[in-house]
């Protein structure tokens, strides 16, 4: 059994999550004001940029598992290419960080362009979590773009969690942030109040004050890790360990089981093991149970935070099976 005040710290920092919350608030207010203007943001958040093959594994496949990286393969001789490069490139900025756009000359990069056997220009694709995806070949009319980058956008949230880049604030926002003081937000007290519930064990308590936060702010990033956490620790109050890891291990097809073992792996601070034991449910699943693995395997990454290199990690082990 066990008790009912379980600590989570070394799993997660409950302390981090305020500076979480008002950098994610300064995100969302900058991709409104570029969605607003059609305008992509400051310039440090690299919406679009070239990338060739010494690049490629750094700007593609490691910032893909924070953000749907699209790739538009082109040349300075394709006529349609560009046609279709600038609309890819006014839509970067008019989406403000759902998604960015690697250009890639095939001249300078044919070893990129073999390997992801593009047969002809304009090409495009997305890397999702570190995984290739075809999207469309040539100049296609931007209401089907649209419509492939909303398709795009919304299987790697849902899929992956994954849910776009923050936006990077420029050198004198940075100083201006060090310098002046950081008003209180509408709902510090609130989440401070569900903050000591968790930490007291009132898991009841704060579960219901974190989702008053979110009913009114749906995407605040405090509230949803500390639902997250609060969430696994109700779950798992009441479980035997010892009889979960045997039911576990004598029954690895029962994802009910493996989900349970994966819940006190986290608690436990085994974050690996936890997120293997549910990839390796997706894996060897289909229909309602993989669904099911899928899905708490996307929560207990909610009690990381998306940037953990072990939620990066198990991300794009996710990607693997699923495609």
């Amino acid at each position: 059994m066990q008790p009912r005040n379980m600590s989570m710290s070394g799993v997660v920092d409950l302390a981090a999550l305020k500076a979480a919350g008002e950098a994610k608030q300064k995100a969302e207010q900058a991709r409104a004001e570029a969605a607003r203007t059609g305008q992509a943001p400051a310039s440090g958040a690299r919406l679009v940029f070239d990338v060739d093959e010494a690049g490629f594994q750094q700007d593609v496949l490691q910032r893909s598992t924070e953000v749907p990286v699209v790739i538009d393969f082109w040349a300075e001789w394709c006529e349609p290419c560009k046609q279709l490069g600038p609309l890819l490139e006014r839509l970067a900025g008019e989406y403000a960080g759902k998604f960015v756009l690697a250009k890639i000359d095939v001249d300078a990069n044919q070893m990129l362009f073999q390997q992801f056997g593009v047969q002809g220009i304009p090409a495009v694709f997305a890397v999702v979590a570190g995984q290739p995806i075809p999207l469309f070949q040539g100049a296609a009319p931007e209401a089907q773009i649209r419509q492939v980058l909303d398709q795009l956008v919304q299987a790697a949230e849902q899929q992956f969690g994954i849910v776009g880049a923050p936006l990077e604030p420029q050198a004198a926002d940075e100083q201006e942030q060090v310098e002046a003081p950081v008003p209180a937000g509408p709902y510090d007290a609130l989440l401070e109040a569900a903050n000591q519930a968790l930490d007291s064990g009132d898991l009841g308590g704060a579960i219901q004050a974190y989702k008053n936060v979110l009913s009114d702010d749906p995407a605040n990033p405090e509230a949803k890790l500390g639902l997250a956490q609060a969430e696994l620790l109700r779950r798992v109050q009441d479980l035997d360990p010892q009889a979960v890891r045997k039911e576990a291990a004598e029954n690895p097809a029962d994802v009910p089981a493996q989900i349970r073992a994966a819940d006190l792996d986290l608690v436990g601070g085994h974050v690996e093991d936890a997120f293997g034991r549910l990839v390796d449910a997706v894996k060897r699943n289909a229909g309602d149970d993989r669904e099911a693995a899928r899905l708490r395997l996307l929560e207990l990454f909610e009690v990381i935070g998306a940037e953990d290199p072990r939620v990066t990690a198990a991300r794009t082990a996710l990607a693997r099976v699923l495609f």
